[in-house]
């Protein structure tokens, strides 16, 4: 307990899934969090279960791709809690359609919500951190579609690929300031949006990919937030941790063997 006392932190798409999941943990760890997101009702259960660790919760309803929001909720931040030490830029939308068939502003809202939210997010927190000279930390959350393929979902693969393009650069750009920039690299989770998805007949598919046979809940990703956003982490920056169950790193043939035994 307690390896985020005295910091403040703000979670996008903190309403619900993941980022909920990493809003009330760091709320646990003793953090004061701000999360934001478009739906006020479950904005504010949120923030009940952040105040109940004992810490100040906040939430703003914003646009995570809109510039003049981006900035007005890191002021807000900054504004009640004194200042910013973490930021984390979660938020993410999804379409689904065919390279042949998405539409020109179906790829620029996705790519606008997923990435430039990113870029938006980074930005303005970088400049509170070295505003108030704080050895920050940037976790921007990525998935393990940044670098494998997804069928019809080509916007949301090339957004995601291009925030881990992104993370490495700021990362060496922010290094002088002792501020870190690391990606966060999910892999099947439940959440409020994907748990309909998991019928039976994909789990049985994923698990025949994911060597732990399992389906992470979003606590399980927090925690690896968790570890980016404390002291613990201060000499990792421009790295991508990935928690998949180990999902990309496994290379064998399911049901299948080279050799007969």
């Amino acid at each position: 307990m307690g390896r985020l006392s005295g910091k403040n932190a703000i979670v996008t798409g903190g309403t619900a899934g993941i980022g909920a999941g990493i809003a009330k943990m760091f709320a646990r760890e003793g953090a004061n969090v701000c999360i934001v997101g478009r739906n006020a009702d479950r904005g504010g259960k949120v923030v009940q279960d952040i105040e109940s660790c004992g810490v100040k919760g906040l939430f703003v309803q914003a646009d995570v791709s809109a510039t003049q929001d981006v900035q007005g909720f890191v002021q807000q931040t900054v504004e009640q809690f004194g200042s910013l030490h973490i930021m984390v830029n979660n938020a993410a939308v999804i379409h689904q359609s065919k390279v042949v068939d998405t539409k020109e502003e179906d790829w620029d809202r996705i790519i606008s919500n997923n990435l430039t939210s990113v870029f938006l997010g980074s930005k303005y927190a970088a400049k509170a951190m070295i505003s108030q000279n704080i050895q920050g930390r940037i976790i921007n959350v990525s998935s393990i579609h940044a670098v494998l393929s997804e069928p019809s979902c080509s916007a949301y693969t090339a957004a995601k690929g291009g925030i881990e393009s992104f993370t490495r650069t700021l990362a060496s750009e922010l290094a002088p300031h002792r501020i870190t920039a690391n990606i966060l690299s999910p892999g099947a989770t439940y959440t409020e949006l994907t748990t309909p998805m998991y019928t039976p007949a994909v789990k049985e598919a994923l698990f025949k990919r994911i060597p732990l046979k399992a389906i992470a809940q979003p606590h399980d990703i927090a925690y690896g937030a968790l570890f980016l956003a404390s002291d613990e982490s201060w000499y990792m920056t421009g790295s991508t941790m990935t928690i998949d169950g180990g999902y990309i790193m496994d290379g064998s043939l399911p049901d299948a063997a080279y050799w007969e035994e």
